[in-house]
Parts: structure tokens; sequence; C-alpha cells
């Protein structure tokens, strides 16, 4: 069975993001282990996957939910680092920004085109 949320690039970026997170919040305080640590791993996780059970569904409304549900996940996370900085967990945050802004860009033209195709048909 193809899998097609493997071709995204939308994807493809989101896993190292992912890994970008947990090893920035490996050096989080141990008392942080079942707040925010676990807050921004699960809302990193939550990107990938949701653009991947978005691709798996047949209709372009529930690839645009589960897209949105990306998006709104990664947005969370972008607060979640922005409190890591303020806290002083994560000394600087502009690579794992970045990221998240390219994801974020990326993610956005995917809905764009989910939604031009709804518009269409």
């Amino acid at each position: 069975m193809p899998r097609k949320h493997h071709d995204l690039v939308a994807w493809q970026k989101a896993i190292p993001l992912v890994k970008r997170v947990y090893r920035a919040s490996q050096s989080f305080p141990r008392s942080e282990i079942f707040d925010l640590t676990s807050q921004m791993r699960r809302a990193a996780v939550s990107v990938p996957a949701n653009i991947a059970e978005g691709m798996g569904r047949a209709g372009a409304k529930d690839r645009i939910q589960f897209l949105a549900i990306a998006r709104g996940s990664l947005t969370e996370l972008d607060t979640y680092a922005v409190i890591a900085r303020e806290l002083g967990y994560i000394p600087n945050t502009a690579e794992l920004e970045s990221a998240i802004d390219e994801v974020l860009a990326l993610l956005t033209g995917l809905l764009n085109s989910e939604r031009r195709k709804m518009d269409v048909k």
C-alpha cells in the first residue's frame, strides 16, 4: 500500500523537527518530565502523525481537518519553545524556530492546495 505522506516535504521536514525537540528537551529539569517536556514532545509528534493521518483519508475535507490539527500542534510547539527559552531550559531556540517556520509554511501550502481542490469539485 502506498504511503503518500512519505512523499510530502512537510512530513519529511517534520520528522527531524521531532528529533530536534526530543534532543532539546532531554536537558530539561527532571521536574518537567510530566509537564513541559511531555507537552512539547507530544505536540512535536502530533505534527507528522496528523499529516500522515490526513493523507490517509479519502476526502479533501478530512485531509484539511488533519492538516489543520497538525498546524495547530505546530503553533502549540512554538509556544512551548518560547516558554522553554524564557525559563532558561533552551538557551537558543533559533534553529528550532526556523524548523517550525519551515514546516508551518509547507503545511499552509498543503492546506491551501487541499482547499483549492474542494473549490474545484
